[in-house]
């Protein structure tokens, strides 16, 4: 750009550590591959015990002074490294803010229905945001909005909290319930209670009862009739 400083287009700056031939200082602080303090050697020196051992050197700690580089395998550590990241992700749980709207005069069998909404989502261990919604003169009323909001909190405090106390937006009044139980508990209890229904324990076998024989007992015998011999005289 003439007359002017022309605007650097380079590519993005990468976030990958320098590695062996990439490194350009004159010394290192080095650590060896099980953590070892080797100590203040020439980078080339460092090159060299880094070939011998057939393992990387690498720089981890680039702003010290001088720079501290360590021994390692270097295509394994970031294998091993996007393992975790990927399992750290895969356990992560979103929090999820759900949303429930209320007018200020709302009917007793809307409430219920909405309030039985509400305790769905913090048994979930979801966020819950409460919305009253004011129209016309019901503006000038914002106690009714407010005293609402604390039935409700109070309906199910066992359940959640108030995160957020009431507060006005414009033409809406709104307060935010926190669960009490986080989420990664209530998907816990859930699979648990599932896997209750799915393999329930079977009942005990009924005792069976003694079984009564119909015979007859087997008769005595019959007594003898007959005399006893009588004794020869010697």
């Amino acid at each position: 750009m003439p007359g002017g400083h022309q605007a650097y287009r380079g590519g993005p700056i990468s976030t990958e550590p320098r590695i062996n031939e990439r490194i350009r200082v004159n010394e290192v602080r080095l650590v060896g591959p099980n953590g070892e303090q080797v100590g203040i050697v020439a980078i080339g020196d460092a090159l060299r015990l880094a070939q011998e051992a057939d393992l990387d050197l690498v720089e981890v700690a680039p702003m010290a002074r001088p720079p501290v580089c360590k021994l390692m395998d270097y295509g394994k550590f970031k294998y091993e490294t996007a393992q975790k990241a990927r399992e750290s992700r895969k356990n992560q749980v979103n929090t999820v803010i759900k949303e429930m709207k209320l007018r200020p005069k709302i009917d007793p069998h809307d409430y219920e229905t909405k309030k039985g909404h509400v305790v769905r989502f913090l048994k979930q261990g979801d966020k819950v945001k409460i919305t009253i919604m004011f129209r016309g003169r019901e503006q000038s009323r914002p106690e009714l909005g407010y005293r609402l909001l604390q039935r409700l909190a109070a309906d199910v405090e066992e359940l959640g909290f108030v995160e957020s106390s009431p507060k006005q937006d414009g033409r809406n009044m709104i307060m935010v319930l926190g669960p009490t139980k986080k989420k990664a508990d209530a998907r816990a209890e859930k699979a648990a209670d599932r896997a209750r229904r799915d393999d329930p324990v079977a009942p005990a076998p009924a005792e069976t009862p003694p079984t009564t024989s119909t015979e007859a007992p087997p008769a005595a015998p019959a007594p003898s009739t007959e005399a006893p011999a009588a004794e020869q005289p010697a």
